[in-house]
């Protein structure tokens, strides 16, 4: 008999085609973590089918690794009737509900609690994934992962849920020692962000893929700055810089030029000025059927390169780049020469495997026109 071969295991990608693995690798990325530290051991990445599942598991796990030490606490405002005098009577608000002739105050005071904020994010997000988390068309899979969250929700059990808004978790400040919290809280906020609300009343959210590309966009844009920040040695990297017009008359209505990076390499001068772009084609079509990029893309860029050339012999030398991300294989590496100015457009395979990827965004960025 010849020897049972075991079936090939399935790679689970997101509607965009980026495996979720490789997704797990932008997220930590994206989040500040490093993916060789101890988040990216978690296992179990590959078996997720979605996104959402993705960060239900993990979340799973961040909980139950906080629950052997015990959730965090801290002081927490209280405001209720009760039978004894506990912090500051509420003299007005005891009047009003009658509260002296029951034998009680209205008190408002500080326990100290596991009843905070940032454990009411959590609870909440748990209730979410439970209730409206996508996770996958084997129903059997899905039902576990669901399981288990029902199964931490009940833990937590004396925490107030409260209404998950994107600016919630980011109101949030962490203590010294609650640093594992920071990517409970993370995963928390892209659980929020997914839950985009739409224009009509009810609790309908947007199609998923509108709301996925939303998402998608924002963790391309933040993994691409946090890997060359952190691997792109010799380097100078700024995220976001405010670049001025340069006007000779003041003007209010310029819009603001931020672009994604600017990259300094420090032994040279040579500057870089880098753009992220997550749309579903870097090549567009015009109306006369001709292929071309997309023009919106590269003013955006000249405009970037122009106005800072004569700050100095560098910035006059500075480079553009547009970053596309790719999932087909194939090799997207142009370049525009305008003048002294040169533009490159380049791509990034995210379904390649994930060292290949590192490998490509060194590669990039390091190439010589």
């Amino acid at each position: 008999m010849s020897p049972s071969k075991t079936a090939p295991r399935e790679i689970y990608k997101t509607e965009y085609g980026i495996p979720i693995r490789n997704l797990w690798h932008m997220l930590l990325y994206a989040w500040n973590e490093l993916p060789d530290l101890k988040y990216s051991s978690l296992g179990d990445v590959d078996d997720s089918p979605t996104l959402d599942a993705l960060l239900a598991l993990m979340l799973i796990k961040l909980i139950r690794q906080r629950l052997r030490v015990g959730l965090g606490r801290d002081y927490a405002s209280e405001q209720k009737m009760i039978h004894t005098i506990r912090g500051r009577i509420n003299f007005t608000e005891s009047l009003k509900r009658r509260a002296f002739e029951q034998g009680q105050a209205y008190c408002e005071f500080q326990p100290y609690s596991q009843n905070i904020l940032k454990n009411q994010i959590i609870r909440s997000t748990l209730q979410h994934l439970i209730q409206s988390g996508e996770f996958g068309s084997n129903s059997t899979q899905a039902n576990e992962l669901r399981h288990h969250l029902q199964i931490l929700f009940r833990q937590l059990e004396g925490i107030e849920l409260i209404k998950l808004t994107p600016d919630v978790t980011r109101r949030q400040t962490l203590k010294r020692d609650d640093q594992d919290y920071r990517l409970m809280l993370a995963i928390c906020d892209l659980v929020i962000q997914r839950q985009m609300p739409t224009d009509q009343a009810g609790t309908h959210i947007q199609p998923t893929l509108d709301r996925d590309a939303l998402t998608l966009h924002s963790i391309y844009e933040r993994f691409v700055a946090n890997f060359y920040r952190l691997q792109l040695k010799g380097w100078s990297v700024s995220a976001q810089t405010h670049l001025y017009w340069h006007e000779t008359f003041s003007n209010n209505l310029l819009p603001i030029m931020r672009p994604d990076l600017m990259l300094e390499e420090k032994s040279s001068g040579r500057i870089l000025i880098l753009d992220t772009k997550f749309t579903a084609q870097s090549i567009i079509q015009n109306q006369w059927g001709k292929q071309e990029f997309d023009s919106s893309h590269l003013y955006q860029l000249y405009a970037y390169l122009k106005t800072q050339e004569h700050l100095s012999e560098s910035h006059r030398q500075a480079e553009g780049l547009l970053l596309y991300p790719s999932i087909s294989g194939n090799t997207l590496s142009q370049r525009i020469q305008l003048q002294e100015m040169s533009i490159r457009i380049e791509n990034v395979d995210l379904s390649a495997a994930w060292q290949e990827i590192e490998n490509q965004l060194l590669e990039i960025v390091k190439r010589k026109i």
